[in-house]
Parts: C-alpha cells; sequence; structure tokens
C-alpha cells in the first residue's frame, strides 16, 4: 500500500481520525499543560482542602478541578497520574511485542517440541484472567513500578505471540520462503530477513490496541493499592481515595474516572482504526 493511499484511508477512517484527535488532546494536555500550572502533585495544604473546583474563574492559577481531602490540586494529580499511565502502557506494551513476536516466530517456525512448550506456556497463563494473575503477583512481590511493568508484561504478550505463531505457519509455506531455505539460508534470517516482514501489520494493529487495556488495568491495579506506589499521583488511585467522598466531593472521583475513559477510549478506537488502515480486505 502507497503513501498515498494509506492517508487516504487514514482521512475516510472515523475511528481512526477520531481516535488520534482524542489522543492527541489527552496527551498534549498532559504533557504540557502542567508546566503552566503552578501546584504540585504531591504538595498539602490543609487551608485549602477539599475546595470544589473553580473551572477557569481564576485562570491556571487557580484550582480548576478542585483539591482533594488533603489540599492537593486535583488537575495537577490527574496530568502528573497520565503521564505516569502513558510511560508504564508504552514501556510494557513494548515488551509484550518483543516477547509475543519473538516466541511467536520460533514457535510458529520450528514447530514440534519448541510450538509445544510455548504453546503451553500460553495455555497455562490464558487460563488465569489476566487481572487476577496481575493481582496475585503484585500481592507476592509487592506493589512497584518494576513489579508493575513485569506484572503488564507478562499477563500480555500470549495473545500476539499466538497470532504471530499461526501468521508464521502461513508464511513459511510459501514458496520464497522455501526457496530461500533450499539455497541455504539459516532459520534466523528465513525469520527476521523475510517472515518478520510479512507480520508487521499484526503486530501493529494488536500493540495500538493493547495500550488501552493495559492503562485499564495499571488502573485497576493501583485503585487495589497493588499499582503505582502512593503517594505518587494514578488514575486508579485517585479513583479509590475519592470513593468515600461520592457524595459529597464528587469531582474527586469524576475527573479521574472521565479522564481514564477517555484515554482507553482514545486508544481503542485508534486501534480499531489502524486495523481498518493497514488491513486492505477491509472497507473504509
Amino acid at each position: 500500500m502507497d503513501t498515498k493511499t494509506t492517508i487516504s484511508r487514514m482521512l475516510h477512517s472515523y475511528f481512526f481520525v477520531i481516535g488520534l484527535i482524542c489522543l492527541i488532546f489527552i496527551i498534549i494536555s498532559c504533557y504540557i499543560l502542567p508546566y503552566w500550572i503552578p501546584w504540585e502533585p504531591l504538595e498539602n495544604s490543609l487551608l485549602d482542602k477539599s475546595l470544589p473546583p473553580e473551572f477557569f474563574r481564576n485562570g491556571l492559577s487557580g484550582h480548576i478541578l478542585g483539591t482533594d481531602t488533603l489540599g492537593r490540586d486535583v488537575l495537577i494529580r490527574l496530568l502528573i497520574g497520565g503521564q505516569y499511565s502513558f510511560r508504564l502502557a508504552f514501556i510494557s506494551v513494548v515488551l509484550q511485542a518483543i516477547l509475543g513476536t519473538v516466541l511467536g516466530m520460533l514457535s510458529g517456525y520450528f514447530g514440534g517440541q519448541v510450538d509445544s512448550i510455548i504453546m503451553r506456556a500460553c495455555d497455562a497463563i490464558m487460563a488465569m484472567p489476566s487481572l487476577v494473575l496481575a493481582i496475585a503477583i503484585m500481592a507476592i512481590f509487592g506493589p512497584s513500578t518494576q513489579n508493575l511493568i513485569f506484572v503488564l508484561t507478562v499477563s500480555g504478550w500470549v495473545q500476539l505471540c499466538k497470532i504471530i505463531r499461526n501468521n508464521v505457519r502461513v508464511v513459511k509455506q510459501q514458496e520464497f520462503v522455501l526457496a530461500s531455505g533450499i539455497l541455504g539460508a539459516s532459520g534466523f534470517h528465513i525469520m527476521f530477513k523475510q517472515i518478520f516482514p510479512n507480520v508487521t501489520t499484526n503486530i501493529i494493529i494488536i500493540t495500538s490496541q493493547r495500550m488501552g487495556f493495559v492503562i485499564l488495568m495499571e488502573a485497576s491495579l493501583s485503585f487495589l493499592n497493588l499499582g503505582i506506589p502512593v503517594p505518587a499521583p494514578s488514575w486508579g488511585n485517585m479513583i479509590a481515595a475519592g470513593r468515600q467522598y461520592l457524595v459529597t466531593q464528587p469531582w474527586l472521583i469524576m475527573a479521574p474516572g472521565i479522564a481514564l475513559m477517555l484515554a482507553v477510549l482514545a486508544f481503542n478506537f485508534l486501534g480499531d482504526g489502524i486495523r481498518d488502515v493497514l488491513d486492505t480486505k477491509r472497507k473504509v
């Protein structure tokens, strides 16, 4: 597919356009807006505790989304929490993609015992729901950023591994791959020089769709106090801290809840849009 056709399909995919616009807005807000906000995410001010949202009545120098029970500005914590979520999701999804792709290609190309071992490992992980597995691991090793990345990686590589394995098994039967083997090319040369370029589309589609799921899982673990350690802000622990004030101070839970919903929807829309753009069998 040439560049002109790709751009045309992007512009005609409503999912891609809506997801991209929402994602750009969220990322700009999280990474640029904090420079203009005079508050610190961990700074307590008991004189300003539980203030309702001022919105833009006092500009960026006011508490636009109010303060929490410790007097911390909700907006700056919301934006910094978004930075943590995006950073963790990006690192975890990249590691998922590397692990799932390598194991999937080894399983699909070599088959036999290699395939059996890798597929049984996939079956063992899939036998337990991702969130339950993540909770169990975090409960054993304790909450930390490194453990959180490990948990999110371990619980998310299986889907990509299975899809890549099936694709490799199809591609390796094609004539150009068989010809390379006859000419004496090594297995790793065939896998990563000839087969790999033919499965990159699925890697891009799946990893883009995984971002929203990983952000939601990180928020779920943080809600259970098994994610990003407090007092560092996270959308999950902000929702957990504000749930007991839902009636009297609803902004404490509504702000991170809406941000989480928009971020997950943006990535899901973008992932569906990328699938529509790259999958030439689909009509946009």
